[in-house]
């Protein structure tokens, strides 16, 4: 196994957290379980992706690395001790002569001051570190709510409920679900960005929705009840006669679920719309009231 991360992302150690998080999108993209079922060796690479980017996309964590002080699995190192000056060296004496580490007190106190210091007395410990994931959610999914698999790395498939009124771009924490902490301690989080799909007409405005509903001319002149698709079915809207193209209607309590148990609003926007083909009857009628109607739409226009 590679335990250089740099090496694991293909990146120079002068590389920037933007060239880091990059060449990591690109990798775990290639790698993912998901994209590559039943590979094994597609697996063990996602794997050392996954654990390069959890010390390189954390600047203390790729400081500590880059001084020595813990490992690709963000285990504590060992402290390095260099030898300060000349030491006896007669038979029997070791590399560092037999009196190597006298000018610190002792090698095997140092050392157990410095896992004291770290630890108070228990060994290398630390929570585990968190990972990051990302997952696209339908648009109805995130507003409604629903409970969608995902597979971590290692192949564990998990459940992860998606909360009603789900924002695009918010994460998700899974506690407990990160890499296992060292001497014992506890693993760290799973933290899953949500990108949510756009609808084919359904769109978010907070805590509302926004929908643009096509009208016939008919519909708009003579008024009457029109279906209305929302988010949970579809519902009838009554529409008054003379109704306007842009006119826009509340539907009270359509929208997004709050926190507070409330719901925002659906706000529906009409748009007249001709037949998809022409209609010579319609063209009749039209000639016949334009000659009658002298009333210009356009007579607020000026520049």
């Amino acid at each position: 196994m590679r335990t250089d991360p740099y090496d694991i992302l293909g990146v120079s150690r002068s590389a920037t957290q933007k060239d880091v998080q990059a060449a990591f999108r690109k990798l775990a993209k290639k790698y993912h379980p998901d994209l590559n079922p039943g590979n094994a060796k597609a697996e063990a690479l996602f794997k050392e992706i996954t654990a390069a980017h959890e010390i390189l996309g954390d600047e203390d964590k790729r400081g500590r690395f880059d001084r020595g002080e813990i490992d690709i699995n963000g285990a504590e190192q060992a402290p390095r001790f260099h030898r300060s000056r000349a030491t006896a060296d007669g038979p029997g004496a070791g590399p560092f002569g037999t009196e190597g580490f006298a000018d610190i007190g002792g090698f095997e106190d140092v050392f157990a001051s410095f896992m004291n210091r770290r630890t108070g007395g228990n060994g290398f410990a630390g929570k585990g570190s968190d990972m990051h994931f990302s997952m696209d959610v339908e648009f109805l999914d995130a507003i409604n709510g629903a409970t969608r698999t995902v597979t971590l790395p290692g192949g564990q498939n998990l459940d992860v409920k998606i909360p009603a009124g789900t924002r695009d771009g918010q994460t998700l924490r899974l506690r407990g679900k990160g890499s296992l902490g060292s001497g014992g301690s506890a693993p760290g989080d799973a933290l899953i960005d949500v990108r949510v799909k756009p609808h084919p007409f359904f769109k978010r405005d907070e805590d509302d929705i926004r929908i643009e509903l096509p009208i016939t001319v008919a519909e708009a002149v003579l008024g009457g009840k029109v279906k209305v698709p929302t988010l949970t079915g579809f519902v009838n809207l009554t529409l008054k006669p003379h109704s306007d193209s842009g006119t826009v209607l509340r539907l009270r309590g359509k929208g997004v679920a709050r926190r507070d148990g409330g719901r925002g609003d659906m706000l529906v926007t009409l748009k007249i719309v001709l037949p998809e083909s022409p209609d010579p009857e319609l063209s009749a009628l039209m000639e016949n009231w334009s000659h009658r109607n002298t009333t210009d739409p356009r007579r607020h226009m000026t520049v």
